[in-house]
């Protein structure tokens, strides 16, 4: 072995070392850490790109577009979305596939102003941007869902235009549901009959369906579109998630691509071809009874943290069926240790499967010192 190569694999070790170190307190972000791909990685040695869209045949046919097919299916029937109007793609993560929702709202209604809340995730301020469309920022409850009053009075303020509605299916910090139903309340008492509704379920979207008495999740609840991230409750190396809309409305901006054979529906142009595998060997592997039961565990953990915090005088609270445990802002060497996500004078942890209850145990005795 040449001093360059043994240069190169004493860094990859060195880094695989931190990384594994790192794993064992990774307990304030929303990605499942216990999967394994390891039947997939003869699938590396090869170059797999699902360009254009799925349901099309493509001239680049070194790709898993009939995968992909079939996990928006299974991704249909969990969102009540019927397998004939259903569409969809594998995304980067649930970013995309909210600029997708909101993409697809603005061509659908080109005057339409945004309405969202004040938790909302970070980056759909900057999507807005970036797709120049009009949008007004909405207050939010104590516990992170929108405030419907103000949502209510915004619009009737501004009611002959039409409504691009952002829901959170499980804020960011909070874990907080917006209830769509209130909100097409609010719209039919408004009169206001052009209206999109987007749902950003980049975690809850695999949570609700498995639960008794979730709040409305689903496309029979009214949504037009909905993103789930893959790499947070199913767990996967590569971020990826899941854009569903109706098919009828990617008919208005698809468009042929020669170059490639293939209609161009999607935003990114080349997509990886290996994150629609992964998902797919995941669903097969655990199943909706499988995912069920890991949602369960997950929820008797994060209740288990709410006791222990608030045993040791930490008041510490979760919403309804929510996984993200809420409490006051620790020290920055527990920030820094557990990598828990701070935001103003609170924090969060978030009880996904590597955080067990003696993992919880650890974070509140860190907490107390």
């Amino acid at each position: 072995m040449s001093e360059t190569d043994t240069e190169t694999q004493a860094r990859l070790d060195s880094l695989l070392d931190q990384i594994e170190e790192l794993s064992q307190s990774f307990a304030g972000y929303p990605c499942n850490l216990n999967f394994d791909y390891s039947e997939l990685h003869p699938f590396f040695k090869y170059c797999v790109n699902n360009v254009g869209d799925p349901f099309d045949d493509s001239n680049f046919r070194l790709n898993t577009h009939a995968l992909e097919r079939e996990v928006i299916a299974q991704f249909a029937d969990l969102l009540h979305l019927d397998q004939q109007q259903a569409w969809g793609y594998v995304t980067s993560g649930g970013t995309e596939g909210n600029m997708y929702g909101l993409y697809m709202g603005r061509e659908l209604l080109p005057d339409g102003v945004v309405y969202f809340s004040q938790d909302t995730h970070y980056s759909v301020v900057k999507l807005l941007r970036v797709l120049k469309a009009r949008n007004i920022m909405l207050k939010s409850q104590d516990n992170g869902e929108v405030d419907y009053l103000d949502l209510y009075e915004t619009i009737r303020i501004n009611r002959d235009v039409p409504v691009i509605f952002m829901a959170n299916i499980g804020t960011t910090m909070k874990g907080a549901v917006d209830d769509v139903r209130k909100v097409r309340e609010i719209l039919d008492d408004l009169a206001v009959t052009s209206y999109y509704i987007h749902g950003d379920a980049a975690l809850s979207g695999m949570i609700l369906p498995f639960v008794e008495h979730p709040r409305p999740y689903g496309f029979d609840a009214g949504f037009d579109s909905i993103a789930i991230s893959g790499h947070k409750l199913i767990g996967c190396p590569i971020p990826c998630g899941v854009a569903l809309t109706k098919r009828n409305y990617v008919a208005r901006i698809a468009r042929s691509i020669e170059y490639v054979g293939v209609l161009d529906t999607t935003l990114m142009g080349s997509r990886n071809a290996l994150t629609p595998l992964m998902l797919w060997y995941a669903l097969r592997k655990h199943g909706w009874d499988g995912y069920r039961e890991i949602v369960a565990e997950m929820l008797a953990v994060a209740q288990y943290a709410v006791e222990r915090f608030n045993e040791q005088g930490i008041p510490a609270w979760r919403n309804e069926h929510s996984v993200t445990v809420v409490f006051p802002k620790p020290s920055p060497e527990v920030v820094r240790k557990w990598q828990i996500a701070p935001y103003g004078d609170i924090a969060h942890i978030i009880t996904m499967p590597q955080v067990t209850r003696e993992v919880v145990d650890k974070i509140v005795a860190d907490c107390v010192q």
